[in-house]
Formats: C-alpha cells, structure tokens, sequence
C-alpha cells in the first residue's frame, strides 16, 4: 500500500471556497479527480489540480525508493482537507476620516493518495469497515 502526502501552505484562497472544492474529488480516484478539478469553473481548482498532481508525482517517486509497483489508476484520494492560514489585514479609507478593514483570508490545503489495501488471505480489496468487534465498556 503506497501512500502519499501533498501540502500547500498560505495560498491565497479562501478557506470556505477551497472546502467546496475538496469536497468534489473526496474518496474519487486520482485520474477522476483530476479530470473534475481540470473542468471545474471555481478559482480554487487551479491549485488543487496543481497539489493532486504533485501528490500523485510524490507516490510515484515513494513506490520507486520502497521497490515497489504503482499503478497510478489505483490512486484514490483517501482525504484532502482545507484549514485556515494566516489572514492578512488591510485597510481601506472610507468617509470622513474613517478606516475600513478588508481580511485577505489564507488557505492550508492537504491532500492524502493511497493504493487500496488488499487482503492477502482473500486477495481483495478492503473497505472502510473494519472486520473486528469492539467490546462494550461499562
């Protein structure tokens, strides 16, 4: 299993409209969500695309250094969240003396690629449910 982190840091896009973003390609397979953030019309998509690239470039580069095989078309995106970065502050004069505060707000956006997990007694894929119970604490 290969798996991959890409991370970009203060970039200049609003938390709120990155998160909408994210949330189109969230549990898609890489080359899908390419595809989507390539055609999508919100500004956001440019650095997403850009970061989804570079975190498949950096699985690419993981499976060569552990010796193993990657096929690209079993990337998917196993998470890709959107946290808020430093928020400039600057101001814009308005009436009679008065001074008006404009947030240029920043954006921390990361997003993790990973080969699905196969079973080796069964030879397939796991899901996201786990086959272990838990006991009830009283």
């Amino acid at each position: 299993m290969v798996e991959s982190i890409a991370r970009v840091r203060h970039i200049r896009v609003t938390p709120q409209k990155a998160r909408r973003v994210v949330a189109l390609i969230k549990g898609k397979q890489a080359e899908e969500a390419l595809a989507i953030l390539k055609f999508a019309q919100q500004s956001a998509s440019e650095p997403i695309y850009k970061l989804v690239a570079s975190a498949v470039a950096n699985a690419r580069v993981k499976a060569d250094q552990a010796g193993e095989y990657l096929d690209e078309r079993d990337l998917y995106v196993k998470n890709a969240f959107v946290d808020e970065g430093t928020t400039l502050k600057r101001f814009q004069p308005r009436a009679q003396g008065r001074a008006f505060q404009i947030k240029k707000r920043t954006s921390h956006i990361t997003v993790v690629l990973s080969t699905p997990e196969v079973d080796a007694s069964t030879g397939s894929a796991a899901g996201n449910a786990s086959t272990t119970t838990k006991k009830a604490s009283k």
